[in-house]
């Protein structure tokens, strides 16, 4: 067996965390420039390979593309602020030390008879190469980003953006079919009246929807207009929480909320969102075409990605070896190296509490191994208020792959590691977002982890180990007679408080081995 074979197999189906290969170490730091029609933004990523973090995100709301559909040229202030956004954002590159920026422009200056000029223009004033990407590259690089949050996604991306519509097909061998329209809410603005201008998103999406007909109903939402949108959803219902990656909405949802935009003040939505007024006025065109889009496409369940074009091209540089792996376990494991006070005890702890959860599936397993990354990792909160700091933190965290509702599982059983009660918690509202097994199952998993730190002085597995007889109703420790010293009062009342939580009698058994 190889060493790669042999690390692949001590990890069992998450694999070796690959962050720590030199591989994996060269694309630990990659800035971004992102030259939109609507925004020009930079993004500098860092941490570990398969799922990184923001290092920094800045963004300016140039316009670039507004009014091009009347004059074919960049708008000429929103020129101005672009290059005066690059200048800026290379300055930070040489700041950070960080290698040579990857820019890349769509629709508006791939479009636009001065695009060339303005390219010249970067290059000359920045020493920064701009790269135009046209219309299917944009959307396959899009797609791409999907992948980094979701692996094993299928289904229909779409991304909008201030000039164009972009589609791409998620299928199991990967990207598939891409397209390309002009269906940009900036574009858009140029029709002199609504019914010309709903009668050519009506006759645009219904040709995409020739060219690509999607037997998949699961469609991803790219892009700020699409991001504003599931904002407002979120106002609309009160939804408490309030990280828009893997937020979801039924197309019923869409309508209402499409509804609800038309009959109130955009200036109040704005305010009650944070939204910028520049993205609120795209809104009601974007909610258009999003309406038509659901018409024609008819997916079931929608999805928003917070993860587009630059987080695709990141993705273009990954190796596939790193690709395969789970986004979720690499960030926390990354996680865990950094901030954690004795890094690699999450692997003791997951091994020391899996007879709990012979039976489970590999999703819940997933979630216990994240847990267990994790547990440590806010050590530096004070300790009144470590359980709720870990709870903020995994619920709002840059995680990939995580459902709302596992995000709140997640967070609830961290919060347990730290605290027994979560009832009069401030974060109780978003607690009923799990039925009541859940939360129970998250509250075992805290109190198991709880227990198990008990024993960090040494080789956790080395010590003690647990076994589980549910139909007997018991819970039995083995600890090492050795190390009996280490069963004091507390851990006592930790080892009796998870087996009260599992509903079973406690036991010890003192023994070798």
């Amino acid at each position: 067996m190889s060493d790669v074979d042999l690390a692949e197999d001590l990890w069992g189906p998450f694999g070796r965390p690959l962050f720590e290969s030199p591989s994996a170490h060269a694309l630990r730091r990659v800035g971004v420039v992102d030259v939109g029609s609507n925004s020009v933004r930079l993004v500098v990523f860092d941490g570990a390979a398969r799922s990184p973090a923001y290092f920094y995100n800045e963004k300016i709301m140039c316009g670039l593309g507004a009014g091009l559909g009347e004059t074919g040229r960049l708008n000429p202030e929103g020129r101005k602020r672009a290059l005066a956004a690059i200048k800026r954002f290379q300055r930070l590159a040489e700041g950070m030390n960080i290698a040579p920026l990857t820019a890349v422009a769509t629709a508006a200056v791939r479009e636009a008879e001065d695009g060339p000029e303005f390219r010249e223009e970067i290059t000359r004033e920045t020493g920064l190469r701009l790269f135009v990407i046209d219309g299917k590259e944009e959307a396959r690089l899009s797609a791409q980003g999907v992948l980094l949050g979701w692996p094993e996604a299928k289904g229909l991306v779409c991304d909008i953006g201030g000039s164009s519509m972009e589609l791409a097909e998620l299928k199991a061998s990967g990207v598939g079919y891409c397209v390309s329209s002009d269906l940009g809410p900036l574009k858009l603005m140029g029709f002199k009246t609504k019914q010309s201008q709903k009668a050519h998103i009506k006759s645009v999406i219904e040709d995409l929807h020739n060219q690509m007909p999607i037997t998949d109903k699961r469609l991803f939402l790219v892009g700020g207009s699409w991001r504003a949108i599931a904002r407002l959803d979120m106002e609309r219902r009160n939804y408490p929480l309030h990280v828009l990656h893997e937020y979801r909405m039924t197309p019923r949802s869409v309508l209402d909320t499409a509804k609800w935009i038309a009959e109130n003040d955009l200036d109040d939505l704005a305010s009650r969102t944070n939204t910028s007024s520049e993205r609120m006025a795209l809104v009601p065109i974007a909610s258009q075409v999003l309406k038509q889009l659901l018409k024609t496409f008819k997916p079931k369940e929608i999805a928003i990605s917070s993860y587009g074009i630059r987080e695709g091209m990141l993705y273009e540089q990954m190796p596939k070896r790193v690709r395969r792996r789970d986004p979720l376990i690499e960030a926390c494991r990354s996680a865990e190296a950094k901030d954690a006070r004795s890094p690699g005890f999450g692997r003791e702890l997951y091994d020391f509490i899996m007879p709990l959860y012979k039976s489970a599936p590999d999703e819940t397993k997933r979630l216990i191994k994240a847990a267990c990354l994790l547990h440590d990792v806010s050590w530096r909160a004070h300790p009144d208020f470590r359980g709720e700091v870990c709870f903020d933190n995994t619920t709002r965290a840059n995680l990939g792959g995580l459902k709302h509702r596992e995000r709140i599982f997640l967070g609830l059983a961290l919060l347990h590691r730290y605290k027994n009660k979560s009832e009069t918690s401030r974060f109780a509202p978003l607690f009923e977002m799990l039925t009541p097994k859940q939360k129970t199952d998250a509250e075992i998993l805290g109190k198991a982890m709880r227990f198990g730190a008990m024993f960090w002085t040494k080789h956790l597995n080395a010590v003690a180990s647990l076994r589980f007889h549910p139909k007997k109703k018991e819970l039995v420790l083995h600890l090492d007679p050795e190390y009996q010293d280490l069963f004091g009062e507390v851990a006592a009342s930790r080892f009796n408080a998870l087996a009260s939580a599992l509903e079973s009698n406690a036991r010890v058994e003192f023994s070798k081995g």
